[in-house]
């Protein structure tokens, strides 16, 4: 044998060698959801988003698909409600994907702007739903839950019929959701229709859901009834929105001093408290300076920069890459 061919079947070798370590690197995530997957661990996470809304766009879904964030929230209540754009967005995650932990796409929770003012309101809106959901996404927050009917409308229309967990409990009744987005929304998870159809439920309601349900306790009304709205099956973290919390407490101004009105502090201990009692999962903005006593306070879920993630994942002792 010559020393070139001697040569060249060395290099596909090591070429070999080398493909087969970095498949053995590659992590291989329990779940579709990498924030439910780090929730089940006992793990706090922390997202990136931003009221000004987030660029639909494939390639600035490419580019998000790295992120440093355990989930992007995506602003459709105060930016346009563009669905089309969501669509290339989450397109464009596939393709940039997988993540360092190995999932296919960051977790991409929506801020739909369907206000639970009550259940006609929801119902009557409910097809905002289904085209969010019909993108891709794992998880959709209501804003203004100001009421249990309206929480339980939710539920109800974000789940397939086929999955009875909860139902008949505090008047849950069965899934509203249709058929007809799953092809695409399948596409984008990279499982087959069947298994989205399995897999796109409530979690941790039913244990192998994948989508997070959220409500946003952020006025007086929403406030008032923190707890009924949180005994809500489905539900699974909640946040007291602190800006439009002051205003709905008639508190103008967002600096140091309505932070600490004595009606703010009330407000946010009664939401955390009803969280805790219900066993849901608390949502507030983490600091690098406060992050690890937002942590030890219950906090599971919140807006982080990289460096507040950073802190708080070394905090917790945190095995998924990141």
């Amino acid at each position: 044998m010559s020393m070139k061919r001697i040569f060249w079947l060395l290099a596909a070798a090591c070429l070999l060698l080398g493909t087969a370590a970095i498949i053995a690197q590659t992590p291989k995530p329990a779940r579709i959801n990498r924030a439910i997957e780090l929730l089940a661990e006992g793990q706090p996470i922390y997202y990136t988003g931003s009221h000004a809304g987030t660029t639909g766009t494939f390639e600035q879904g490419v580019k998000d698909a790295q992120t440093y964030a355990d989930y992007i929230s995506y602003d459709m209540e105060h930016a346009p409600f563009d669905v089309k754009g969501l669509a290339e967005y989450m397109r464009g995650l596939a393709k940039g994907g997988p993540t360092r932990s190995g999932h296919r796409t960051p977790a991409v929770i929506v801020n739909v702007p369907v206000n639970g003012i009550d259940e006609a309101s929801v119902r009557a809106n409910a097809w905002m739903f289904n085209q969010v959901l019909a993108t891709g996404v794992h998880g959709v927050l209501l804003t203004h839950a100001d009421d249990p009917g309206a929480v339980r409308a939710f539920v109800e229309a974000v789940r397939f019929p086929i999955h009875k967990q909860g139902v008949g409990q505090d008047g849950l009744k069965e899934g509203r959701r249709g058929v007809h987005g799953v092809p695409a929304a399948a596409a984008i998870w990279g499982v087959s229709q069947e298994e989205y159809l399995r897999k796109a439920d409530a979690w941790p309601l039913n244990p192998d859901g994948e989508l997070l349900l959220g409500l946003k306790l952020e006025d007086k009304y929403a406030a008032a009834n923190a707890d009924k709205n949180l005994k809500v099956p489905g539900i699974a973290f909640a946040e007291w929105g602190p800006g439009d919390m002051a205003l709905s407490l008639g508190i103008v101004g967002m600096g140091g001093g309505a932070a600490n009105d004595p009606r703010m502090k009330d407000a946010r201990s009664t939401i955390l408290s009803a969280c805790k009692a219900n066993h849901k999962f608390f949502l507030n903005t983490m600091t690098p300076k406060d992050v690890i006593e937002m942590i030890q306070e219950g906090v599971m879920i919140g807006p982080a920069s990289a460096e507040a993630a950073e802190i708080g994942r070394k905090f917790t002792k945190r095995q998924m890459p990141w």
